[in-house]
């Protein structure tokens, strides 16, 4: 018997972020902001019957690695003997700053736990761990587990982690510029969290003192602007996209993310690179098709 479960989960953007570290990867995380997108990832889990366990994940066709992905099922299905089969399609390119590995792994998460009888709990923390295990993110999953747009307070899972959301919903644009930026290089290098955690704390100060998404690109830009992380064509094609609207960096990418005069900013960040439409998830990772 053959058993397939689709399920999606929305691209997040991160504006800014402090990352945090803990032995117990369920307390693992980062305090900061962002949003999530109408666009994002799905996954169809097939799950069959087998005399040996086997994972094996496609992204748009392709068969790749995904350890991410992989462990996230792993942590849920233990030593069970299945073949599975995961099926990824993603609406916005990988390693761009839009949380595509903690939504591949969540979505595949979120199926599996459904064919295997277990719950959303236990699917988000499959994912999250895995995420933080691979260092691929720290809250992507959280917050797309969750949808909005969100604060985070505190870094973890809950209990451990906290999420204050924003209430509202804008068009964004985003507009992809440069070549792809590891996560996990970034995360391990000591000298560019240090920058990274003493500006994202003031940051989160002023937005928790003002919580609006308007307030939300401020700060994202003034992080971008602080940490240096940003080269000169994404700063440029920030200040272009502030002329209609607001905008920042993708934390971690070479994209940037806009809200404002929708066509306008389009066309002027098209001569910077490829750029995509979307609204803000209001729903979160959900199933989409048993």
């Amino acid at each position: 018997m053959i058993n397939s479960i689709k399920a999606f989960s929305p691209a997040h953007i991160t504006g800014f972020f402090d990352p945090y570290f803990d032995r117990d990867a369920r307390k693992s995380g980062s305090r900061g902001a962002g949003i999530s997108l109408s666009l994002g990832v799905t996954a169809k889990v097939i799950a069959v019957p087998s005399n040996k366990q086997s994972i094996e994940v496609f992204i748009n066709k392709r068969v790749v690695d995904a350890y991410t992905t992989k462990l996230a099922i792993k942590n849920l299905i233990g030593d069970t003997l299945s073949k599975i089969k995961v099926e990824i399609v993603q609406s916005l390119p990988l390693s761009q700053g839009f949380g595509l590995s903690g939504a591949g792994s969540l979505s595949a998460a979120l199926a599996t736990a459904r064919l295997f009888g277990l719950s959303r709990i236990d699917a988000l923390e499959a994912a999250h761990n895995a995420e933080v295990i691979y260092r691929t993110g720290l809250g992507d999953v959280l917050a797309e587990s969750f949808g909005g747009i969100e604060i985070r307070k505190s870094p973890g899972l809950p209990p451990w982690g906290e999420i204050e959301h924003i209430p509202g919903n804008s068009e964004v644009v985003v507009c992809v510029i440069g070549n792809k930026l590891p996560t996990s290089e970034i995360l391990n290098n000591p000298e560019i969290v240090k920058r990274i955690r003493t500006n994202a704390r003031y940051c989160l100060t002023s937005l928790l003192e003002n919580p609006s998404l308007e307030n939300l690109l401020i700060q994202s830009y003034r992080f971008t602007r602080n940490v240096g992380l940003a080269d000169d064509k994404i700063m440029k094609a920030i200040e272009m996209a502030n002329n209609y609207g607001i905008a920042s960096m993708c934390m971690l990418g070479n994209s940037i993310f806009a809200i404002g005069e929708t066509e306008k900013l389009t066309k002027a960040l098209s001569v910077f690179g490829k750029v995509f439409r979307c609204t803000i998830d209001q729903q979160g990772a959900r199933i989409i098709e048993e």
